[in-house]
């Protein structure tokens, strides 16, 4: 059996490629997990998750002390159940982000070696619907850009292709918000989506009232609205707003992603493969909500998601905001507004090793 025989992890910081600021906090920097796995029969598989600037060690330590253990031994073809493994090593700290984050970077790290073994690129491999999706910029749209910014930003992204802009939510006044973002459609005109993201900066009573005043500007969703444990506050909105609710960059179980599903407090999913714990539980949670008639559009890690979006049938945007520039030596393709999945066998990310080694820290 193709068994690992090795295991090992380490932190590398990358740089923001540019000021980012939303509603609860900044980008300082991507504190960015690798996880390196060689098994028996000569293979390495590479796997990665992040932080935004904090956590980083705490995960690393996660991942060297009991992770990555459980791993050493084990048949690499057999995933699931050696994502189960290292779960129920760590059970004690499940639910969370620091035992998810390192979940993450290993099971992405054993897709790779599957993809490897058979040959085949990820997004065949985890299901294959297209072979390109298309890509909405959260990249001109952060809350610190002033309002002729905002619309220079969306009227370029436009000029590109790209079938959506984000705009950050969460300035003092529900007033200024709704300034914003009518100040872009009016610019971009009915045919281009715009989406807005609140980063969980509003109580229920106020996300209810600044749905209402940013409805008439026909909002494609209502993104983070609330803290992510609020369920019923999110089912509250849902039930009060034409627009579409939008979560899952803070959600870290299935079970809690089918709550939102079941009581109707969301409409559209948005995993992030790190924070969910990688590769095997984000599909769950892409096929659970295909159960349930809802889009996936995942957070974040446009160069991993292109192929998990591009694997499932429910799968509808990518976000683009590129952050992986300064360690690859290619970039994702992406053409007229589209992202292209990688064709070439594994995660289809070409890392720059000697540029990951520059900026390791741990």
């Amino acid at each position: 059996m193709p068994a690992v025989i090795k295991a090992s992890a380490y932190l590398v910081d990358i740089e923001v490629e540019t000021v980012r600021t939303d509603a609860s906090q900044a980008f300082l920097k991507q504190e960015t997990l690798f996880v390196e796995l060689t098994t028996d029969d000569g293979l390495t598989g590479t796997g990665y998750s992040y932080t935004i600037g904090t956590g980083g060690r705490a995960v690393l330590a996660m991942l060297r002390d009991h992770l990555l253990p459980a791993l050493v031994g084990r048949d690499s073809r057999e995933i699931e159940g050696a994502w189960r493994a290292m779960y129920d090593s760590t059970r004690a700290t499940m639910v969370g982000p620091l035992t998810a984050l390192g979940l993450a970077a290993a099971d992405l790290a054993l897709w790779d070696l599957r993809c490897l073994r058979a040959g085949e690129p990820l997004w065949r491999v985890a299901g294959g619907h297209q072979p390109a999706v298309p890509m909405y910029d959260t990249e001109r749209g952060w809350l610190q850009l002033s309002e002729d910014d905002l619309v220079a930003g969306a009227l370029e992204a436009r000029e590109q292709g790209f079938s959506g802009v984000k705009i950050k939510v969460g300035k003092p006044t529900a007033g200024e918000d709704a300034a914003r973002v009518r100040a872009v459609r009016e610019a971009v005109g009915a045919d281009m989506e715009i989406m807005v993201d609140a980063n969980q900066a509003f109580t229920p009573a106020e996300a209810v009232r600044r749905a209402a005043r940013l409805e008439p500007y026909d909002v494609a969703w209502f993104e983070e609205p609330l803290p992510a444990d609020d369920v019923a506050g999110h089912e509250r909105l849902a039930a009060s707003t034409a627009i579409p609710v939008a979560v899952g960059e803070s959600i870290y179980s299935l079970a809690h992603f089918r709550e939102y599903l079941q009581r109707g407090a969301a409409g559209i999913v948005q995993p992030d493969v790190s924070r969910i714990g990688g590769i095997t539980p984000w599909l769950k949670v892409a096929h659970l909500a295909e159960a349930f008639g809802a889009p996936v559009c995942p957070h974040f890690l446009m160069e991993i998601h292109t192929s998990l979006v591009a694997a499932v049938p429910n799968g509808r945007y990518v976000e683009y905001i590129p952050q992986l520039r300064a360690v690859t030596t290619r970039q994702l393709r992406i053409s007229d507004g589209h992202a292209f999945a990688p064709e070439e066998p594994g995660l289809g990310i070409s890392w720059d090793r000697d540029r990951i080694d520059d900026r390791r820290v741990a």
